[in-house]
């Protein structure tokens, strides 16, 4: 499957694994379905129950155009709207584990998902979405048009997840803290500083390494008390998580 790898503003690379087009063809088709319950929905209670459509057949051409559109706007508007409420997902989106994200290490925009929603009339709607089928699949980081000209791409979320990529950390039962002042980073601060340090540890950068603990420092007011910094980061990164999970 094709990697995505983000460098984020922190110049941290995160890698993602892109969405296959097999999963994003089945969140649109779910998504699909989902459009078309609300259509037979609101034909069935507004148009046949309550009689919009003997009113439509009374009222001039441009009445009657105004009404449909107005109920045709949920339909219109569906996944702009909630990939703009649920961060990058629609209902299909999130059943198949998928989001939009910003190739730049950014949270996306309400701008870039307009881009995204309307240049679906290229990919998606000319041609019954064969130029988003064929782009998707020949692009580096499995973007369609749209995605590319507003910087995004959808990845997978059903990576296989273990603790050393994630900000969690093995402490026992017995566990001692030492920093309590290390509440002062949030979980984001924790995991970037968990990512950068593993790399930097990995490839023995102790450049990098002295400057994780510099910032750290700077950020919270600890002043080392573990010896080396290798020990001190990870003295911190066990404390964030014994202090946090004991809230």
């Amino acid at each position: 499957m094709t990697q995505i790898a983000i460098n984020t503003t922190q110049n941290v690379q995160i890698n993602f694994t892109a969405a296959g087009v097999g999963d994003r063809i089945l969140a649109y088709l779910l998504d699909l379905l989902i459009k078309i319950a609300y259509g037979i929905v609101i034909y069935g209670i507004f148009f046949y129950l309550l009689g919009i459509n003997n009113y439509l057949d009374s009222t001039d051409q441009w009445s009657m155009m105004a009404t449909i559109l107005f109920f045709a706007l949920p339909i219109i508007f569906y996944t702009i709207v909630l990939e703009s409420i649920f961060e990058g997902q629609t209902v299909g989106k999130k059943l198949l584990k998928i989001k939009v994200v910003k190739i730049d290490g950014y949270q996306a925009t309400f701008a870039e998902y307009l881009i995204r929603w309307f240049m679906r009339i290229i990919d998606i709607s000319l041609f019954n979405g064969i130029i988003a089928l064929i782009v998707v699949s020949s692009s580096k980081n499995g973007q369609r048009l749209g995605d590319m000209v507003a910087g995004t791409s959808v990845i997978t979320l059903k990576n296989n997840v273990t603790i050393s990529s994630t900000i969690l950390e093995d402490i026992g039962n017995e566990y001692v803290p030492i920093y309590p002042l290390v509440i002062k980073l949030s979980d984001n601060d924790v995991r970037i500083i968990k990512e950068a340090f593993l790399k930097a540890e990995k490839r023995d950068d102790f450049e990098t390494i002295d400057k994780i603990k510099a910032k750290i420092e700077t950020v919270t007011g600890i002043k080392n008390q573990s010896g080396r910094h290798i020990d001190f980061i990870r003295t911190i990164l066990k404390d964030y998580n014994y202090y946090t999970q004991s809230m």
